[in-house]
């Protein structure tokens, strides 16, 4: 169905835009393609939904790529599986716009993006069907997968994909610790973070969001750390961070921990407020709050500066721009042995008839600033229409040159998702 559909779309002069759940926020799924069309398609694929085979011995599952985050977790639990990817989307997205987002998921290290799962894909395009082999790895030349990995839906439409499956995990433990410097922390999370130990959450709350989180009173910066195996005990591993994270000034004060099911209460608090967060998203908006977020990936040895400054720079934008001061706040959402990935939050009284002029030039200073200090545009929540500016001026012009071509060759009268990834063509 979806080789006629891109067939008849190509004779049509249709643009395609493969769609999942709806729930990008950089303008991925948009119909906003120019005047060349004759029409827009929104390609749904969440009927195809389906977990279609279970590899026990390679420990994979052949899964459509409509299926919704818990539509494929009831279909591995039977059998004692999880893909274990929980991207904050996880209720209203899909597998297949996980892979083409490049999506970021429940594992702060080690695991942090969906690339991780991918074992091999099978995707529609204009020109043929690409289909990668099924491999642990390889070095065959550049991946045909990771041509694919974040392509969201301008090369492509993903169909199916073999994941890399977990079994589901038994053994889990939680600890919470307070920091009264922002910047001590981070160094604590470096520690943990080069020592090999991978926790499956290690993230930094700045004092700000902890207490709008209701997580704490603004007095100190919150650092979470957790983590889960189904093999074995982690009480060994939560005794080494917690070292780690007290040697850096961290103050922990819980009980013991490494039991099953162990989990700290202050944790717990902010867990809830995280998950509870894009659902009062849109309920903010339309009581005049300008909320948005914004992530970015940064080395630790710049992480001061970039902190500091792109920080400053979104604040001093709201300020210019409402006439108000506004809330700006940071978090980790992952971590890696050569830096961290900043979230920010930012929230502002937005004047009425003036929410969208507002937010696209609060946007533009905040992804400016993060161009300008060194940063990536994106960590995880992909390019879209809203930050291809910035993305255009991150890439290298020549490998912008070859992914147009790969466009060409993939979509020769580039109907997939105009405007995404590289320019419209026409």
């Amino acid at each position: 169905d979806v080789v006629a559909l891109l067939d008849w779309a190509d004779g049509a002069d249709a643009a395609v835009i493969p769609f999942g759940c709806g729930s990008s926020v950089v303008g991925g799924i948009e119909p906003a393609v120019g005047d060349g069309f004759a029409g827009t398609l929104s390609l749904d694929l969440r009927r195809m939904d389906r977990v279609q085979e279970i590899d026990k011995t390679a420990r994979a599952a052949r899964i459509q790529a409509g299926a919704l985050g818990p539509v494929l977790e009831r279909q591995l639990r039977p059998e004692g599986y999880t893909l274990r990817h929980f991207p904050q989307s996880f209720e209203f997205s899909t597998l297949g716009g996980w892979i083409a987002t490049r999506s970021g998921g429940h594992f702060a290290t080690l695991y942090t993006h969906i690339d991780e799962f991918v074992e091999s894909l099978r995707v529609v395009t204009p020109a043929g069907i690409v289909a990668s082999r099924r491999l642990p790895g390889s070095g065959a030349g550049p991946s045909p997968d990771r041509l694919m990995i974040g392509s969201e839906g301008a090369l492509g439409v993903i169909t199916e994909a073999w994941m890399r499956i977990l079994e589901r995990p038994s053994h889990r433990a939680s600890a919470a610790l307070r920091f009264d410097d922002f910047y001590r922390a981070a160094e604590a999370i470096r520690a943990v973070s080069q020592t090999g130990l991978y926790p499956t959450n290690c993230r930094l709350v700045d004092a700000e969001e902890t207490a709008l989180a209701g997580a704490g009173d603004g007095s100190f910066h919150l650092v979470i750390v957790a983590f889960e195996s189904a093999d074995h005990p982690v009480d060994t591993q939560m005794a080494r961070a917690l070292e780690c994270l007290g040697d850096h000034g961290g103050v922990y004060e819980g009980e013991q921990v490494g039991a099953a099911g162990a989990r700290d209460p202050v944790a717990d608090a902010w867990r809830k407020a995280f998950i509870r967060a894009p659902y009062n998203r849109e309920g903010l908006i339309a009581h005049g709050l300008l909320h948005d977020t914004f992530e970015s990936a940064i080395t630790w040895d710049r992480l001061p500066d970039f902190h500091s400054n792109v920080k400053a720079a979104t604040e001093r934008a709201i300020r210019e721009v409402t006439g108000r001061p506004g809330h700006v706040t940071c978090r980790f959402t992952h971590t890696y042995p050569d830096g961290p990935a900043p979230y920010f939050t930012l929230l502002a009284k937005a004047t009425r008839g003036s929410e969208l002029e507002q937010w696209r030039a609060i946007k533009s200073a905040a992804s400016d600033a993060l161009i300008a200090e060194g940063g990536t545009i994106t960590h995880h929540h992909a390019v879209g229409r809203d930050h291809m500016p910035w993305y255009d001026a991150q890439r290298p012009a020549l490998f912008g040159e070859a992914l147009q071509a790969a466009k060409r060759a993939l979509d020769p009268n580039g109907i997939l998702n105009p405007g995404v990834l590289v320019a419209p063509q026409r």
